[in-house]
């Protein structure tokens, strides 16, 4: 059976392009960035099909792209759009699907809506992504709270970075969600050290 799954982080650049790029690789799923603020570098949609080796008709294509990179209804409004909630479903395909969110959780989409309300819609399971460092346990336990709240199923956290037992432990047990593993940082990241990463440190069981 075939999974879908919504990979989120705890902020900004905490790695979950990286993650989901693991994931798409591993499960030979479809990849879906709804909403891509930012395009003067490489996207996440192009850093995804980069490292996952996936065949390019596994990429979808974006709902909106938008050039500034921010917050998703500033982007828009700099460009004089708004963005319409209704064109963000999930795509309808023929495997297992990760969606990637822009940032954070409480990351606006419009004046009015919040990326977890579209989350909210959905009631896919959501995987957090999140990093080892200090500050982890506060932006992650904030994060399991918001989406608990709104009954949103959380499948996990996927942690980022060296290994720091005490914080991961503290979020998988306060927060009581599986710990699913982690990613080290990775000296050359490329297709085949993350393919090999990912086979070390996850079980392929907890996806499927």
């Amino acid at each position: 059976m075939t999974r879908s799954f919504v990979i989120v982080g705890t902020d900004t650049g905490v790695g979950k392009t990286v993650f989901s790029a693991a994931l798409v690789g591993a499960l030979g799923a479809y990849y879906w960035k709804p909403v891509q603020s930012g395009l003067e570098e490489e996207t996440d949609s192009e850093c995804v099909a980069r490292l996952s080796g996936v065949a390019p008709a596994r990429i979808l294509a974006e709902a909106w792209r938008l050039k500034l990179p921010a917050s998703p209804h500033i982007s828009a409004r700099a460009e004089g759009v708004e963005i319409d909630l209704s064109r963000l479903a999930p795509p309808v395909v023929d495997g297992p699907l990760v969606i990637e969110t822009a940032g954070g959780v409480m990351v606006p989409l419009t004046d009015d809506a919040l990326t977890i309300d579209v989350l909210a819609r959905w009631r896919l399971p959501v995987i957090l992504v999140a990093r080892t460092a200090l500050g982890t346990i506060n932006h992650s336990l904030l994060t399991i709270e918001a989406l608990r709240r709104r009954d949103i199923p959380i499948h996990g956290v996927a942690f980022m970075g060296d290994e720091e037992k005490a914080p991961q432990e503290t979020i998988a047990r306060i927060g009581a969600v599986k710990q699913l593993g982690r990613l080290p940082r990775l000296g050359m990241l490329d297709r085949e050290t993350l393919r090999a990463a990912f086979s070390a440190s996850f079980s392929l069981t907890d996806f499927t």
